[in-house]
């Protein structure tokens, strides 16, 4: 019987032994970990229902840290936003000279260094009509709309600049427009 049993385990340990390959495994848990699969980037795949193209994000959320702006592109949203609007931000000498770095980049072109109307495009005749600061009935809210959207032959800078720094823009015409008055 002991013969027997010992017979048994070693014809059984032959048995199970003999198709195993050192070099690769029989069973993998998880064979991705063993050989990865490369994938081509850009490559078309069956991850998206569209082909390359990411999903589109769930109805109704946002991302995180973004708060949406709800003022429509409209005259309606102007005014609507010309009363209601107003900044969220602290005023401040870091908001002050954080605005005025900005506004030289993107408005001063235009709106001059004072807020006049007279920056180097109008200067050279390049764009006609740019309004002076003092010459508009303008809130925190208007200037903000303005940046988000444009309005008549402005265009939109909300792709240049994030919600904080056109909050930071505003603060700086508000000075400029106080400048102007005096």
């Amino acid at each position: 019987m002991k013969i027997a049993i010992k017979l048994f385990l070693v014809v059984s340990f032959f048995a199970l032994t003999s198709c195993f390959n050192k070099k690769k495994p029989n069973y993998q848990y998880f064979p991705n970990m063993y050989e990865s699969v490369g994938y081509e980037a850009y490559a078309e795949s069956d991850a998206f229902a569209n082909g390359i193209e990411a999903q589109l994000p769930v109805e109704g959320t946002i991302h995180r840290g973004w708060t949406p702006y709800t003022f429509e592109n409209s005259e309606n949203g102007y005014q609507q936003a010309k009363k209601e609007l107003q900044s969220p931000l602290v005023s401040n000498e870091e908001n002050a000279t954080k605005g005025k770095e900005l506004y030289a980049i993107y408005c001063a072109v235009c709106h001059g260094n004072k807020g006049d109307g007279q920056g180097i495009l109008a200067k050279r005749e390049k764009f006609l009509g740019i309004p002076s600061y003092i010459d508009r009935e303008i809130t925190e809210g208007s200037v903000y709309h303005v940046i988000m959207y444009g309005r008549n032959a402005m265009g939109s800078h909300a792709g240049q600049i994030n919600a904080k720094e056109r909050w930071q823009v505003v603060q700086y015409v508000m000075e400029l427009r106080k400048n102007l008055e005096k």
